[in-house]
C-alpha cells in the first residue's frame, strides 16, 4: 500500500508540483524574490514622489495612503492603497512628515523589508523585524556609497 502512495505521487504529484511552478528552490525562486521586492522599491519611489507633488499642492505631506490615492488626490494607482501582490504598504504621520513601511505578507517569499521618510531615503532590513529610520541605506540619490547594501 505504501508502495502504491509513493508511486502514485512520483507519477502525479511530481510533474504536478514542477508544471504550475510552485518549486521553491533554483534560479526561479530567487528571481521572483528579487522582482517583487524590486517592485515594491518602484512602488516606494512613486509613494515618495506623489509625497513630494502633495506637499507642493497642500503645504503638508499626505497623513494616509487614502489622501495620496485616486478619490482624493490621484497621485498614486490604486492598487497601492493597502497590500499590492506580496508587500504590505503603510503610511504613517510623523512630526517631521510622514514615514512608509513596506512590509511582507505573511506567505510571502522575500526576505526584506522596507522604510522610507520625508528623507525620500529608502532603507531596507533583512529577517522578521520591519525597517526603519536606522536601516541600511537600499537606494536614494543622495546616498553615499558606502552606506548602501
Amino acid at each position: 500500500m505504501i508502495l502504491r502512495r509513493v508511486a502514485l505521487f512520483a507519477v502525479v504529484g511530481i510533474p504536478a508540483i514542477t508544471f504550475f511552478g510552485v518549486t521553491l528552490t533554483g534560479p526561479n525562486w530567487k528571481s521572483r524574490m528579487y522582482a517583487q521586492e524590486t517592485a515594491a522599491l518602484r512602488n516606494l519611489q512613486i509613494i515618495n514622489a506623489a509625497q513630494v507633488r502633495y506637499c507642493s499642492q497642500y503645504g503638508r505631506y499626505a497623513r494616509s495612503l487614502a489622501e495620496l490615492g485616486p478619490p482624493i488626490s490621484n497621485l498614486i494607482p490604486p492598487d497601492l492603497l493597502g497590500q499590492r501582490q506580496v508587500y504590505k504598504f503603510a503610511l504613517t504621520p510623523t512630526p517631521q512628515g510622514s514615514s512608509v513601511l513596506a512590509l511582507p505578507t505573511p506567505l510571502a517569499i522575500v526576505s526584506r523589508a522596507f522604510y522610507t521618510d520625508q528623507s525620500l531615503v529608502i532603507r531596507g532590513s533583512f529577517g522578521p523585524e520591519p525597517a526603519t529610520a536606522n536601516s541600511k541605506v537600499v537606494g536614494s540619490a543622495a546616498a553615499k556609497p558606502r552606506e548602501t547594501m
